[in-house]
């Protein structure tokens, strides 16, 4: 099988963390603190390193700030039920996948509201300007992705964060795609709250995710409250990160798989892995471009306008049929809408959707050529 839906999850897994999580299973058993034998001991202290290492990764002021989650969307709805009061107001993009959509959805039987702003690929002064504009007296945060899931746009979150501190409002950057690609230093960057999928381009396994905190004492609402194995004779939460947000057993393979996909990612270098892989995807996009049947709807994906993420359809088919066609033929891509339907309304693909290829560091120049092949075959 050529694999091309690297956007949902990296697959195959690199040989360290496949070898990690086997010893996590054999080595790492013990419930992580809370007891005080040897095993619970090394569990604890593995989980620690991952922590920081995360935190190092991150440039976050330290592994207090590093809150491991089930998912990159649990972590984009504790800090949207946990940040946001009745009456807030709150500054999305039109790119938002509905991680973050839904849950703001849902939060309006609470009094809250949103804007939508308008993001201008190429154009980040523009972008920046409908950011500014959707500020009012309310606005208490801006939930934003990093770039586009559908079709590889980046966003200037940074800049956006610059400008969101001058209103005094806080930032919650979806990094899903761009984590792994895309260098993030919470220290620089002033990200109030930076959200990752573990399984993406960290390429850590699947049930994994993080959320870090630029100020780790900020008290957010809690989504889950149980055992820490802290403060046990408190029936309060406790109020220190991480043992705030963490309540219950940890995943501790999926932790120590997470941990040894960020040390895979380290030493290759994000700017490295990001560029590569665009570079299979300008390579793919200009020989689709030369077949008439196919639509792109992005200019050829460069720095630092796109993630590695490409869209396409077959003019007049429906993406999913195209989809069945490529499985047919050994190759994996992702059909539909994406979870992202405001990515689709702002494109003009809301009733077709998308064939989305994503490759990863493992993904070759010859699964593009064999891509191509393969639609040149279509026949109606």
């Amino acid at each position: 099988m050529i694999y091309l839906d690297n956007s949902a999850t990296t697959f195959p897994k690199p040989q360290g963390v496949r070898q990690t999580m086997h010893r996590a299973l054999v080595e790492y058993g013990a419930n992580p603190g809370r007891s005080g034998y040897g095993m619970c001991l090394r569990t604890t202290q593995a989980v620690y390193d991952c922590r920081k290492l995360a935190a190092d990764f991150f440039g976050a002021p330290g592994p207090e700030c590093v809150l491991f989650q089930p998912s990159c969307t649990q972590a984009l709805n504790l800090v949207l039920k946990g940040a946001l009061k009745p009456g807030d107001h709150v500054v999305v993009s039109d790119l938002e996948h509905n991680a973050v959509m839904r849950p703001l959805t849902a939060l309006e039987n609470r009094g809250i509201t949103y804007t939508v702003a308008k993001v201008t690929p190429g154009d980040n002064d523009a972008t920046l300007e409908a950011f500014r504009q959707a500020f009012g007296p309310k606005t208490r945060l801006v939930v934003c992705t990093m770039a586009s899931n559908v079709f590889g746009i980046r966003v200037p979150v940074e800049r956006i964060t610059a400008l969101a501190h001058q209103y005094g409002v806080k930032v919650c950057v979806d990094a899903a795609q761009g984590a792994g690609l895309i260098p993030i230093r919470m220290g620089e960057s002033g990200i109030d709250y930076l959200c990752c999928a573990g399984h993406k381009g960290l390429y850590g396994p699947m049930g994994t995710g993080l959320l870090i905190l630029r100020e780790p004492e900020e008290l957010l609402g809690t989504l889950v409250e149980g055992g820490t194995g802290t403060q046990s004779r408190d029936l309060h939460q406790p109020e220190e990160a991480p043992e705030r947000y963490e309540s219950g057993t940890l995943n501790v393979p999926g932790i120590l798989g997470l941990g040894a996909g960020i040390e895979f990612v380290r030493r290759r270098g994000p700017k490295r892995i990001c560029r590569e892989e665009l570079q299979k995807l300008r390579y793919l996009h200009s020989r689709l471009s030369r077949m008439g049947k196919v639509r792109l709807y992005t200019p050829s994906p460069e720095e630092p306008w796109f993630v590695p993420v490409l869209s396409f359809n077959l003019e007049g088919v429906p993406s999913e049929r195209v989809g069945e066609f490529l499985a047919k033929g050994g190759i994996a891509v992702r059909c539909g809408l994406h979870c992202a339907p405001l990515a689709h309304e702002k494109l003009g693909t809301l009733e077709t959707g998308t064939v989305r290829v994503s490759p990863s560091v493992f993904t070759r120049k010859e699964d593009m050529d064999a891509l191509v092949l393969r639609i040149s075959h279509w026949k109606e």
